[in-house]
Parts: structure tokens; sequence; C-alpha cells
């Protein structure tokens, strides 16, 4: 077999284990469908290292050997760069001793856990910003979740959740995968123990995160059904609106899988919930509101190899309605995937660009941005030009 045919063989095993069609595949790395039948059926060239980038993220890769038969290069290496404050994050996340002292009172702790929190969406450099306070609040935290009683320990549980949280985040698209794990099922322990249906929905949802990343769909979607089951959407606001989210998380889940009118339906009720709670409302800390629901669809369109549609709705998105930095930079990423998929790279790097003004920590450690903008360094012309001086600006050697 030649190279290309040997290269072609092992994507689509690959891609028949991930459990995606070939559009759905062409459509996460910006091609279509026939584009990856022609590289599994060795009609085209092996493609170069920026797109081998991408197919191994999208299909869950971590050794390029595994896709090219050659030479080990770990995805992470390129894609994933390093935070200078993981190792001391990790260093705390690993350690399985209670820290020692008194603990901190309910109120103090959720004084602090919302500070952590508003850290994380207002700086530009979220990454930076609660790497200072995270250590601290992590074993705080853990303190009083251990050493509180009654009413009082079940509060503090719910507040180590939410920690957990903050934690799977800054640990996300870092070199170290497994923290990410067990940030997730430590926040979901935490909530079940507390016997707190909120808690336990938001860790469904951040669970579906670590799920959908690594391919699980079928899983992710088990998780959200399984706290939507235990919450009580007419119990308040707070409740109503983590039910909205859980929706939100099954369509996400859905349209990766490729189901699109599965993926339509579970949005629809998440948006049925935002004219619930009116137009304006956001979670103090979820986000989700009118503006994180629009943002979905869009990625939905995405997923489901509609850039066209996903475009368009990008388009009409107010983006300043949402109070978050790194959740617009989010959105932002998710635009200039679908204006990628169109081939319209110019706005791809502009959009980039202004993701990087928005958080440069969401930016410069996104696995697609990093691997879209090592692409288009390469192309020339004003286009290159732009994402070479975006690639120095988020740190990747050009």
């Amino acid at each position: 077999m030649s190279d290309a045919e040997t290269f072609g063989s092992r994507l689509r095993a690959h891609r028949e284990r991930a459990g995606k069609t070939r559009a759905v595949l062409g459509g996460l790395v910006g091609r279509s469908g026939e584009w990856v039948k022609a590289l599994e059926a060795g009609r085209l060239l092996v493609p170069r290292l920026p797109m081998l980038l991408r197919l191994a993220e999208v299909l869950g890769i971590s050794d390029l050997a595994d896709l090219t038969g050659e030479q080990s290069l770990p995805v992470a290496s390129v894609t994933k760069a390093g935070h200078p404050d993981i190792s001391r994050i990790a260093a705390v996340m690993q350690r399985p001793a209670v820290p020692a002292g008194d603990p901190t009172s309910v109120e103090t702790l959720t004084s602090l856990v919302d500070q952590a929190w508003r850290i994380w969406h207002e700086s530009s450099t979220e990454r930076t910003a609660i790497a200072g306070v995270l250590p601290g609040l992590l074993n705080d935290a853990r303190r009083s979740a251990w050493r509180l009683e009654g009413v009082e320990r079940r509060h503090a549980l719910v507040e180590l959740a939410r920690v957990y949280h903050l934690a799977q985040l800054y640990l996300a698209h870092q070199p170290h995968p497994e923290l990410v794990w067990l940030a997730a099922d430590r926040a979901m322990a935490a909530a079940q123990e507390a016997d707190d249906p909120g808690a336990i929905a938001a860790a469904a949802w951040y669970y579906a995160h670590v799920y959908r990343s690594s391919n699980l769909i079928e899983e992710a979607e088990q998780v959200l059904m399984e706290a939507l089951a235990v919450l009580d959407p007419d119990a308040g606001v707070d409740p109503l609106a983590r039910w909205g989210q859980l929706h939100l998380g099954v369509a996400l889940g859905r349209s990766k899988a490729g189901r699109a009118g599965q993926a339509w339906r579970a949005w629809d009720l998440a948006e049925e919930v935002t004219r619930r709670l009116g137009s304006g409302y956001v979670h103090p800390w979820l986000m989700f509101g009118e503006t994180v629901c629009a943002v979905s669809a869009a990625t939905i369109e995405s997923d489901l190899c509609r850039p066209g549609e996903a475009i368009r709705r990008a388009a009409i998105i107010d983006y300043l309605a949402l109070p978050s930095r790194t959740r617009r930079a989010a959105a932002l990423i998710d635009a200039a995937r679908a204006h990628l998929a169109r081939r319209e790279e110019i706005a791809a790097v502009h959009l980039l660009g202004r993701g990087l003004r928005e958080s440069a920590d969401t930016i410069r450690y996104s696995p697609f941005a990093r691997a879209a903008t090592l692409e288009l360094a390469g192309r020339r012309g004003t286009t290159g030009e732009d994402a070479r001086e975006l690639a120095l600006a988020m740190g990747i050697n050009w």
C-alpha cells in the first residue's frame, strides 16, 4: 500500500472507532465528507501537520504516530501549551490528605467562591488570574467539607463542587488530561454527598464536557439525563436555569453525534427556558441565558456541518450581552471554525484575533485556535501575515 492508502486506512479505523460519519468528521475540521472519503481511499496525499493535528484532536488521538505510522509526536506537545502554574495546581489536586487547620465558615467560603468565579469570567487572562487563588480555595473548601457537620457540611460540599468546576476549567486543554477527569469526578461526588439537585445539575454539565471531549457522547447524555431526573424546574429561577442548561448540554452532544432532529428538540427546550426566565437573564456563574443559547445554536450548526447557517446565527449574536470574557472568546472561536469551514480564512483570523482581545488565555490554550492559526500562518499574503502575528501573540513558535 502507498503512504496515502496506509494513512487512509488508519484514519478510517480511528473515525469508525470514534463513531463519527465522514460528514461529521469533515465538518469538525473544516472540510467536506467527500474530502474525508478521498483521504480514506488514498486518493489524496497525507495532509500537512496542522491538519493532521486537527484530525487527531477531533478523533481523540494522543500520539500522531497512531495516525501516520511515523515517528512519535504527542498531539498535546503542539496543540496544548502548559500554563506556567500548572504544576502547582496539579500538586494540590493530587494531594490525598485533607489540609490541616480550622474550617472556613460557610458564609465566608461562599463569598470566596463567588469572588473566584467573578475573577474567572471578568479577566482577560483567566487562567493566570485564577491560579493565584485556586490552590488556597481548594484547600479551604476541602478542609471545610471534611470538618464541618450537618447542614453546614452540606453547604460546604456544594461550594467544594463549585471549586472543582473552576479547577476543571483551568485544567482543560492542559497537558494533564487525567486531572480534568479527576476534577469532574470529585465535583460530582461532592454534589451527590451534599444531596443537592442544583449542585448535581452543575456537576453533570461539567462532567458532560469531559465525556464529549473524549467522544463519549452516550455517556455525556446519560449523566445529563440522570441530573434532569432529580431537578425540579418549577422550584425557582435558579433550578429552572440549570434545567435549561442541562438540555443545552444534551443538544450539544447530539449535534456532535450528527443527530440533527434530536439536537434541535433539546435546544428548543433550553430556548423555551430562556423565554421563561426573561430577556437579559444570565445565571451569575454558569452563564446560562439567551445569549449562551444563541451561541450554542451556532455551535450546533457547525457540528452538523452547516457552516453557512452557523455564520448566519453568529452574525446576529450580541456577544457583549454575555458577561464573561472567556465565554465570549470561546464563542468567537466557534464562529472562526464556521468561517474556516467555508474557506473564509481572513474572517477566521479576524475572529480569532478578536477573541484574543477578549481573553488571551482562552485563545492561547484552545487546541482548535492553536492548530488553525498554525495552519493559516503558512498561507501567503495578508492571511498568512495576520496569522503569523496572531501566532506570535499566542506564544506559538512559527
